[in-house]
């Protein structure tokens, strides 16, 4: 990976990190200071938890990949530390499905009168757990990768002996 693709890589990470601390400030804010122009109607003080925990994921997501970039740019991304981030972007993806099948839920009384709002809802939370299995398949690819460097450096040191 280049410089220039870790560097802008790393800035659209920061800044979508910086948008999602600002938009959970202003979920605290806005529960904590009674500011709420729905005053404080359950569904909108759901969305709200709901939205500030779906942050959070987003978060997870953001810090595990900047540190796998740190790791490809120091050569060590195939090793075993790299599978606890990949686990945690795993389960992150995992938790924002689920966080939007509560949304789904939260929301289909009110879609009674079109429930193929609800349908494609949930069909959206079902592709968001989709693309936990898509990065399921990447963690495989990765221990593949990670093997087959440890067996090369096995070799290597074989061959060294020989040598």
């Amino acid at each position: 990976m280049g410089k220039l693709t870790v560097g802008a890589l790393r800035v659209v990470l920061a800044v979508v990190f910086v948008g999602t601390v600002l938009i959970q400030a202003g979920m605290v804010w806005t529960l904590a200071s009674g500011a709420d122009p729905e005053d404080g109607k359950l569904p909108l003080t759901a969305f709200r938890v709901i939205t500030f925990l779906g942050m959070i994921t987003v978060q997870v997501v953001l810090v595990s990949v900047w540190r796998l970039v740190t790791m490809v740019r120091r050569g060590t991304v195939f090793s075993h530390a790299a599978f606890r981030y990949v686990d945690l972007v795993i389960g992150a993806i995992v938790a924002a499905a689920l966080l939007w099948f509560t949304v789904t839920a939260i929301n289909a009384p009110d879609q009674r009168a079109d429930p193929g709002v609800t349908v494609i809802m949930a069909g959206i939370g079902v592709g968001i757990l989709g693309v936990a299995l898509i990065v399921l398949v990447l963690r495989m690819l990765l221990a593949q990768a990670v093997a087959r460097d440890v067996e090369a450096s096995r070799m290597r040191a074989e061959l060294d002996e020989v040598i």
